[in-house]
């Protein structure tokens, strides 16, 4: 039986890819620190969720605690790390910053150390689209340079990257980093925009709507996203025969280094997004619309071309299915 540490896994994305690799037969430890970013009880009724059997087993605690992950490691003996925990984000960052390094860069190393010194055949990480910042060319490609990010969040994950990279390079580390485009689904983050919508629809309170609704979304169906995240653990990354020093290629290296996007290539307007979710709850919203935050970006689009050619797998869920599936679930949840 395989051995994977999942951190975050009372998160999103965590408590899902913990069931889904449970029912394939892997010995899987989860950790994550339940901290009041957002409501606990969600994290602990996603939980609850994960079948209550032997080979998982749940570790209360932070990554940033460097003698509690070297102890992990040395006891365990993971196979593949998954790292999902962070700071999450882009407007908190501007209010909380030092949490962001904490969790999202103090955190990270102690991963890579303890990676490094197991003998961890894959580590996985999640990198977000938001390291795409200042880019203006659309779909954003992972062949593009994302040097200019535009909040601490987008940093801390290009500083994910790039440590990565070190550790790839020098430790012979298979890393593969993948970027999220906007994941949504039943028992997501309730600080994300379709999560506020929803319960401000139903209560009669109006949702903020920034740069006035002119705004546009890769949105990604959290199904998609744990099938995608599966099929890479079982593609450790190789070094790149081509790999050429003078056009160098930002998704790929001279060591096992890759990055991804994991999104549904397909762009959303904000607005139709809105109108949707409206259909779904059978009601429509008050709109309040406001300038543009920092931090924010207009418009997201994932080039998964990469992807699709290392394991033939390609999101599609529709918004229309996937938020009527959010939509179902929050109902039973909160009402």
């Amino acid at each position: 039986m395989r051995k994977i540490l999942i951190t975050g896994a009372a998160g999103f994305i965590g408590s899902f890819l913990s069931q889904r690799l449970l029912s394939q037969d892997w010995e899987v430890t989860g950790i994550d620190n339940l901290n009041d970013y957002y409501d606990p009880a969600l994290k602990r009724g996603r939980l609850a969720q994960i079948p209550p059997i032997a080979p998982f087993t749940f570790v209360q605690g932070d990554i940033a605690d460097r003698p509690l992950m070297a102890e992990l490691f040395a006891k365990h003996k993971f196979d593949v790390v998954v790292n999902l925990a962070a700071q999450a984000g882009v407007r908190y960052s501007l209010e909380n910053p030092n949490s962001y390094v904490d969790a999202n860069v103090v955190g990270f190393v102690n991963l890579l150390e303890g990676c490094r010194h197991s003998g961890v055949r894959h580590f996985v990480f999640a990198s977000s689209s938001s390291v795409y910042g200042g880019n203006v060319r659309t779909p954003f490609s992972v062949h593009d340079n994302v040097d200019h990010p535009v909040s601490l969040y987008a940093a801390t994950k290009k500083a994910n990257e790039l440590m990565a990279h070190s550790y790839s390079h020098l430790y012979g580390l298979p890393t593969t980093g993948l970027r999220f485009f906007t994941v949504y689904g039943p028992w997501g983050r309730p600080d994300m925009a379709y999560f506020l919508f929803t319960k401000a629809i139903l209560s009669g309170k109006p949702i903020k709507i920034f740069n006035n609704g002119k705004m546009k979304r890769d949105f990604t169906y959290i199904d998609d996203i744990i099938e995608g995240v599966v099929r890479v653990i079982d593609q450790p990354p190789r070094p790149n025969p081509d790999w050429d020093k003078l056009n160098p290629d930002p998704a790929s290296s001279w060591c096992p280094y890759h990055i991804y996007n994991i999104g549904n290539n397909h762009q959303e307007d904000l607005m139709h997004y809105i109108e949707v979710l409206e259909d779904c709850l059978g009601q429509k919203a008050v709109k309040e619309f406001l300038p543009m935050q920092n931090g924010d970006v207009k418009e997201t689009f994932a080039d998964v071309d990469d992807l699709v050619r290392a394991i033939d797998f390609k999101p599609r869920t529709s918004i229309e299915e996937g938020l009527r599936r959010f939509v179902d679930w929050y109902k039973v949840y909160y009402l």
